[in-house]
This record gives structure tokens, C-alpha cells and sequence, in this order.
């Protein structure tokens, strides 16, 4: 079955929600959160996103993010990947460290993105030995959580990958605005009944936002499928919509008979890596910069000499490269 397509456009908000396979540990200490912080920021720094909100969990993280370049696919890819390259190496594991694909959610701005971030800084007090505490001792525990972005919202010092401005500038005066006003309204958020509107998914797969906003919404959808339905021909797909990354790293790792984690490893003379490279700018339309943000190649310079090793290749490699063209041609 053919996976649902992405809505992106430049400027889109998301409510981006990731697990570990099959509901496991992602996160097995503060070194492996602080890690997963730092390949944010880069994320962050490489696709030009603006983040809005990040929440860890054990086996799952949440994110609200905008995409001022419509680049979700490309952001998320790189980050997942470079994360958990770095988890398997770690922990020596091999295979799959999250769940399918990631679940992505478009969001209005205004009261609806306010609404939203208040539900996910909320996520730590949700779980099982503490949610049952009283509301003084959840409000401790929330003060005291590291690993969201409730801290930096509530008066501690900024962080500079973090843009809390479009959230804060929702809080109303009835809470008294600004990172005070913003811990009332959270804090509320523990005894407040009238949460319906977190049923969101009931009412639209797409996303969280006024009537308008989803059937706005529901016509780029059709829209963009439609024209997916059109592209039948090898030629059209040329330029046709953007394979994920990774799908072209799973795709590279097939053809060459490796581990789609051995195409991140910094090694010398690996022909590999290099057919990673030229693919992730050729189906995946990413840069040079960030093709080297998810390969660890240093700078784009060094994925451009990557690239450059592939003019006139041996016979075999020209079969291997084929063989990836053709597999990402096909399943775009």
C-alpha cells in the first residue's frame, strides 16, 4: 500500500510526534538526550527550521516546528538519522531505532498552536507514577524536567536554536502575558476539564485548526495527490516530487548489500558514500551543506568532492548506480 502523502509548503507548522520500534527505549540517559539536542540544533541550523517546542520522553520525543522552506521530509530525515546512527554505534545495536514513519500534523497558529504546546509540555506529568500526585507535586516535577522546552518558556536563560516569541505573544493578559503568564496557563492545564479540543485527530487526519484550516487543508491534499497520480512516466518522475532521505540512504545501503548505518561512518575511499551523496541531491533535493549534516562529511565542499569521484566510474559501479537510480525512479 502506497504511504500517505505529506502536505508541505513553505511556512507550515507541524506537531511532530516520533517513537522508538516497537514502543522501546530511545533514550537511555541524559548523555544519549543531550546527543539528540545537539543533532536538533544542527537539524535546525542545516533546513533553516524555526522550533517552537521539543519534548523528550523515554521511547518517544515530540517537536513543533515551522518550515520556512516546506522542507519537513528533508529536516526529519536528517535528524532521525544522524540520532540514531549515533544510538546504535553507542549502545552496539543494529536495525531500526523508531517506530515506522513519524507522525506529522499540521497546525493553525494563533490559540490552536497556544493550545498544543501547552498538551505536550504537559506530556511528562501524564505518566504512570505521576500523574496520580497531587497538583503542587506535578507542577515541582514540571518545573524540574529538563528534557522539554517548558523551562525556556517559564523565565530560565534562552536557547538559541528555540523560538519562543510566536507562542508567548498568544498568551492572553487574562494570564498576564509574557513567561509568567505562560506558566499560569500551563499550570492550569493540570486541572482544566475542557480539553475536547485536543480530540483533534478524531475530527481531521491532517491537522489541528479551525474549520477553515482543514478544508483548506483537505484541497491541498487532493491536490497534491492528484498530481502524484499523474506522474506515470520514468521521464516525469525525473522532476516529480522528492524521494525522503531516508529512503535514498535504505535504497544506496540495498544496492551496495551494507547497513544503511555504514553510509554515515566517516571512512576512507568508500564508493558508498559517494553514491549516497550524489543521490541525496538528486532524488532528495538536498544541499550540499546538508547532505553533509546527515552523512558527517564536515562541509559541503567535502560532499562535493564526494560527488566528483563519480565521474567516469568503473564498469561496476556504473551498474550500482544504476541500479539506485532506477529502484528511487520507480518508487517515487
Amino acid at each position: 500500500m502506497a504511504r500517505k502523502l505529506r502536505i508541505q509548503f513553505a511556512g507550515a507548522i507541524y506537531h511532530v510526534a516520533v517513537r522508538g520500534n516497537a514502543r522501546q527505549v530511545i533514550f537511555m540517559d541524559d548523555r544519549d538526550r543531550e546527543r539528540f539536542l545537539e543533532s536538533l540544533a544542527g537539524a535546525v541550523k542545516t533546513y533553516t527550521v524555526r522550533l517552537y517546542l521539543f519534548c523528550l520522553m523515554p521511547n518517544h520525543f515530540h517537536l513543533l516546528v515551522e518550515t520556512p522552506l516546506g522542507n519537513l521530509s528533508d529536516f526529519m530525515g536528517g535528524l532521525i538519522t544522524s540520532y540514531a546512527v549515533y544510538f546504535n554505534k553507542r549502545h552496539q545495536r543494529s536495525g531500526h531505532l523508531t517506530q515506522g514513519r513519524y507522525g506529522a500534523w499540521l497546525v493553525q497558529g494563533d490559540k490552536y498552536l497556544l493550545n498544543l504546546s501547552r498538551y505536550l509540555h504537559l506530556n511528562p506529568v501524564h505518566v504512570r507514577g505521576i500523574k496520580d500526585k497531587s497538583r503542587a507535586e506535578r507542577i515541582k516535577y514540571l518545573g524540574s524536567y529538563r528534557w522539554s522546552s517548558l523551562r525556556f518558556y517559564t523565565g530560565h536563560k534562552r536557547m538559541s536554536f528555540l523560538h519562543t516569541g510566536p507562542i508567548l505573544a498568544q498568551v492572553t493578559a487574562h494570564w498576564g502575558g509574557g513567561n509568567r503568564g505562560y506558566r499560569r496557563f500551563v499550570e492550569n492545564g493540570l486541572t482544566d476539564q475542557d480539553m475536547s479540543w485536543t480530540k483533534w485527530p478524531e475530527t481531521s487526519p491532517l491537522g489541528v485548526g479551525s474549520d477553515e484550516f482543514l478544508a483548506e487543508l483537505e484541497e491541498r491534499y487532493r491536490t497534491q495527490a492528484d498530481k502524484a497520480t499523474k506522474r506515470e512516466d520514468v521521464a516525469f518522475r525525473k522532476v516529480g516530487r522528492r524521494a525522503e532521505t531516508d529512503t535514498v540512504l535504505i535504497t544506496v545501503a540495498k544496492v551496495f548489500g551494507i547497513p544503511k548505518e555504514n553510509l554515515i561512518c566517516r571512512r576512507r575511499n568508500a564508493t558508498d558514500r559517494a553514491v549516497a551523496a550524489w543521490s541525496l541531491v538528486r532524488f532528495a533535493g538536498l544541499t550540499q551543506r546538508a547532505v553533509a549534516h546527515v552523512l558527517h562529511m564536515g562541509s559541503g565542499s567535502a560532499v562535493s568532492q564526494q560527488i566528483k569521484r563519480l565521474i567516469n566510474p568503473p564498469t561496476s559501479l556504473k551498474e550500482k548506480l544504476a541500479r539506485v537510480e532506477q529502484q528511487l525512479l520507480t518508487s517515487n
